[in-house]
């Protein structure tokens, strides 16, 4: 159990110390998928930059990419860090698919019941259940509490769900643990996820977390062993 902090006074401390996390620059279906795959292993900035160069540079509908040159792609996959032929390659297999099974209109598929979205959008590299969740949170279709690895841990270091030896049975043990506490407003949980985002990769790290650095830490089960 969380050692009597709720979900808001956590998100309260963590906000109060990193500030309002800057909103991502894209709030479409494809858009998102196109952010997660532009690049690999690197920095926001570096991410935001591939996306930006992507956009300008060859566009970012399924027709745009498919109609550019491998050597504008690789100049984007380039940008986005680590192994950028096979990003290349995972650009061009999003955009036909986006043609071939969504008749080039991938938001349409926002509109089905949730577990079909999340069936389409996970028929996309680097998209599991959380990854289209985000998906759903972030074009405001569906509030869920989309969660990646670092909002996933700080959650369970700070007590909400127990950490399992399964990834998903983790993310489980936390989405129950939190569910009362949850707004019903995509926008505040678009804010939950940013937060607990930003506060794991910058101080409550996988390895050597910053715990003296942490604004909530005296109500961490994580930091008081």
């Amino acid at each position: 159990m969380s050692r009597g902090l709720s979900f808001a006074t956590l998100l309260d401390g963590l906000e109060k110390h990193h500030g309002r996390p800057p909103a991502l620059p894209v709030t479409t279906a494809l858009g998102l998928v196109l952010w997660e795959n532009v690049a690999y292993l690197t920095s926001d900035k570096k991410r935001a930059q591939a996306f930006a160069m992507l956009k300008e540079r060859v566009g970012t509908s399924p027709e745009s990419i498919l109609a550019a040159s491998r050597e504008d792609l690789f100049a984007v996959a380039e940008l986005g860090g680590m192994h950028p032929e096979r990003r290349v390659s995972t650009l061009v297999t999003i955009a036909e698919t986006v043609m071939e099974e969504f008749d080039g209109n991938l938001e349409a598929c926002l509109e089905l019941p949730l577990s079909s979205a999340k069936r389409a959008l996970k028929k996309f590299p680097g998209i599991g259940d959380p990854g289209a969740e985000k998906i759903l949170l972030f074009t405001e279709t569906r509030p869920i509490l989309a969660l990646e690895s670092n909002g996933l841990r700080v959650l369970l270091r700070f007590g909400f769900g127990e950490e399992q030896k399964d990834y998903a049975a983790s993310y489980r043990s936390v989405r129950a643990a939190i569910e009362g506490q949850l707004p019903d407003d995509c926008r505040k949980l678009i804010r939950a996820h940013q937060l607990l985002r930003l506060h794991g990769k910058e101080l409550c790290k996988n390895t050597r977390p910053a715990c003296e650095a942490c604004p909530v830490r005296a109500r961490c089960r994580f930091a008081s062993h």
